[in-house]
């Protein structure tokens, strides 16, 4: 339980706040590259309480600025591209990447008036095939991390997108929830299966005899002895992480035996009661197969729905009935009124950790996971399971489970693997 003056610490992220500050000490994903090639110029971006207008020029140069004109508030979203930058539809008025004022079209052409003016703009890079911004103080600007799955050549990578009408917090929370995933996920899905006259049973479903959650360099670490396991299983010895602040990695595999796939679940805050959640999988082909050039050439973006057209949450879907947990919770959780039990301890680790790297920041220090040595960045390579026991019944049955029955490709994905599917392993079983 916390107090209305703790949640609100960590809850609130817009400008200025201690939350928000510590926010802005990171670069966070805000679109798939391939979303702005083409005819496709500019897109919408509200990103830690602002918004913001990401474009590109007629370089193909990548810039983002405040989505309102300095001039008379009109959108820049709906702006031209120019060489050096974009200007306002409504007076022609042009902006460079850094903000600066290029040209006032109708302003007296001997006139210093341009200089006069800017607009917030923010910095972007581009890393496997996602477009990260950084909306922090220049002088603070960190090194983009280079994780594993983002920098890892020849993979099949997709990302989907839901929109999330709550709390960033109550979001992240649930990745340091592992006991979630037998219920929801498992006995919950199978409840709704035996409705439809669909009754199966699910892997996920077994029980969690013991959960334990380490801290690293990185973030936290969650582990998971499910009944019938023993203690040198994947799931307990390695686990997977959650990446400081808002990145939970739940990749699994070994590309040994041609079976490796990276995947993240990322939490972007739009602003109090709304998050950007994101899905990037990068899919390690198996190594005798030949994938079509169309899987490998960018990253395939697609939405995530989580209520069906009556408006229904779509409870057969693993990540649908995630959002519905979140979104239940309310806009921003009310933590005054919970009741932590032992076995939400990681919950807990992850508050302490939050409030103690907000500390940070306030005197000045870098946060965890802040790299500015790029000798240390050339890769970050995150634990994670290589058998995984939720990934039992295979890969298909899996991704029809989560965001990516979604995708576009995912039934491609599926017979790539399956046509080169390794031997399964021995099932390990105690007592």
């Amino acid at each position: 339980m916390l107090t209305a003056e703790q949640n609100e610490l960590l809850t609130r992220i817009g400008p200025g706040t201690p939350a928000g500050n510590l926010m802005r000490r990171y670069w966070h994903p805000v679109a798939a590259s391939s979303e702005l090639e083409g005819t496709r110029w500019n897109m919408r971006v509200r990103l830690l309480g602002e918004d913001l207008v990401l474009f590109k020029d007629r370089e193909g140069r990548l810039g983002l600025i405040t989505e309102q004109c300095p001039h008379r508030r009109a959108s820049l979203a709906f702006g031209i591209p120019t060489k050096d930058g974009i200007r306002c539809p409504y007076h022609g008025w042009e902006f460079s990447r850094s903000g600066e004022c290029l040209a006032q079209p109708n302003e007296p052409e001997k006139s210093s008036f341009r200089h006069k003016v800017s607009t917030p703009a923010y910095a972007v890079e581009e890393m496997g095939g996602v477009v990260w911004a950084y909306l922090g103080p220049a002088e603070t600007k960190p090194l983009l991390p280079r994780i594993d799955g983002f920098v890892r050549e020849g993979t099949i990578r997709m990302l989907g997108r839901a929109v999330v009408p709550c709390n960033w917090l109550q979001i992240m929370e649930n990745s340091l929830d592992p006991v979630h995933t037998e219920w929801l996920h498992g006995h919950t899905w199978e409840f709704i299966k035996e409705q439809k006259g669909q009754a199966q049973k699910v892997a996920i479903s077994a029980h969690h005899e013991k959960i334990a959650f380490r801290e690293f360099d990185h973030g936290i670490t969650k582990h998971r002895l499910l009944t019938g396991q023993s203690e040198d299983c994947d799931d307990w010895r390695i686990g997977h992480p959650i990446v400081f602040p808002n990145i939970l990695s739940v990749g699994a595999g070994d590309e040994r035996v041609d079976s490796r796939y990276y995947a993240f679940q990322i939490r972007v805050p739009m602003d109090d009661t709304h998050t950007m959640h994101l899905w990037y999988t990068a899919y390690v082909p198996p190594k005798a197969a030949t994938v079509p050039p169309h899987l490998l050439d960018k990253v395939h973006a697609y939405s995530v729905p989580f209520k069906d057209q009556n408006g229904d949450y779509i409870l057969d879907n693993v990540d649908a009935q995630d959002i519905m947990a979140w979104i239940t919770q309310g806009p921003i959780a009310d933590r005054t009124v919970e009741n932590l039990g032992a076995s939400d301890n990681g919950i807990a680790l992850y508050r302490r950790v939050l409030r103690r790297e907000i500390k940070k920041v306030e005197e000045g220090l870098d946060p965890m996971f802040t790299f500015r040595d790029p000798a240390a960045n050339v890769r970050i390579d995150l634990p994670n399971e290589g058998d995984k026991h939720h990934n039992a019944e295979g890969m298909r049955s899996w991704m029809m489970r989560i965001h990516a029955a979604h995708s576009p490709i995912t039934d491609e994905v599926c017979r790539i693997y399956e046509t080169h599917r390794p031997p399964k392993p021995p099932v390990r079983l105690v007592g």
